[in-house]
């Protein structure tokens, strides 16, 4: 193996030294400040061409090799979003591999920066190994991980939710799926009503989906309509009401969303947000509904994001909790009950 060093009086600069000699797939093997050269830092990168990971007769050593090294381009990342730490990053390489695998998960820079923290990365334990520092990291994104049981009422009384969420992110189908799981694998009898009045055909999909199940669904135009029709699911233990769609800048439509759920009831809000929405739209969504009083977040298409690291921002940003996640289309298989486990899961290994 050809092991190269660069070095200049910058990390920056030494990679790139690295990309412009062996590419932008090179793979790195260390980093370390060497000093001062004259009144600067000196810095000195180790690195391989990529080809040099892949042949020998050992293919499997090499390939589990190359596996712990970081590329080029995931360096660079590193770089464009390590303010001010990157002194900490350079003593060990495995601490920079791991920066840079958060922030390839879709955590933002910041947030990266207190997970390691938290985890006692930039003190004594800067130099433990990196299944140690990995482990400790985990744990501490375990923690930020909240997860909310929205189903089970107090004394087994009737549960009623509301959905709420931008246009398109798939409320009607995600009531769906509550639904059969709650009738299929909890048991419970279950009814639907529609407060939908601005989509054409909204109330046809949710009747749609009512005739499959057999469960009563009615819809409701105003708040004494909405109370006519739960007082009309007296045998329901759980109401699942549908919402209309709303633009997250529209705050009159959502106030007069917030006016028609009934104050003397105890409905839970549950936001839908979608995944494949920036981190910016999501923000901006939060705020939008606080108003209604949300209990819980529903995160859907999954599927449709190539990472899911704004789950997590979302929470360290916001004291929310999460209950269910949505992966796909298909009713009722698409949507998991949110654990820390599964969540951390779909977090670190999404893709």
């Amino acid at each position: 193996m050809r092991i190269r060093k660069y070095r200049a009086p910058s990390i920056n600069e030494a990679i790139a030294m690295v990309k412009e000699t062996l590419g932008p797939d090179a793979m790195i093997l260390s980093t370390r400040k060497l000093g001062e050269e004259g009144r600067g830092s000196l810095f000195e990168v180790e690195a391989v061409p990529a080809g040099d990971c892949h042949a020998g007769s050992d293919g499997d050593a090499l390939g589990r090799l190359r596996s712990e090294l970081m590329s080029i381009k995931q360096m660079i990342r590193v770089l464009d979003h390590s303010n001010g730490v990157m002194e900490e990053l350079v003593k060990n390489p495995a601490l920079m591999q791991l920066y840079g695998r958060l922030l390839k998960c879709g955590i933002s820079a910041p947030h990266v920066r207190r997970l390691l923290e938290r985890a006692g990365c930039f003190n004594g334990y800067a130099t433990q190994s990196a299944d140690i520092l990995h482990r400790r990291v985990i744990n501490e994104i375990g923690k930020a991980i909240r997860v909310k049981e929205i189903f089970e009422g107090e004394g087994g009384g009737k549960v009623i939710a509301a959905f709420v969420g931008t246009t398109g992110v798939g409320k009607t189908t995600t009531i769906a799926k509550l639904a059969a799981l709650l009738m299929l694998k909890a048991g419970k009898r279950v009814g639907f009503i529609s407060i939908d009045n601005y989509r054409v055909g909204a109330m046809d999909q949710l009747k749609t989906y009512a005739s499959i199940l057999g469960v009563p669904c009615f819809p409701a135009f105003n708040r004494q309509d909405l109370s006519f029709a739960l007082n009309r699911m007296e045998r329901a233990q759980v109401v699942l009401i549908d919402t209309a769609g709303q633009s997250q800048y529209d705050l009159d439509r959502i106030d007069q969303l917030r006016a028609m759920l009934p104050s003397g009831l105890s409905v839970g809000v549950h936001l839908l947000l979608s995944v494949s929405t920036t981190e910016v739209e999501m923000d901006n969504t939060i705020r939008s509904f606080e108003p209604l009083n949300v209990q819980s977040i529903i995160f859907t298409k999954l599927d449709e994001a190539q990472t899911c690291g704004t789950v997590l921002n979302q929470m360290m940003k916001k004291d929310l909790s999460v209950s269910y996640v949505t992966t796909g289309q298909n009713v009722p298989e698409d949507i998991e009950k949110a654990t820390r486990r599964n969540i951390l899961k779909r977090i670190l290994y999404h893709r």
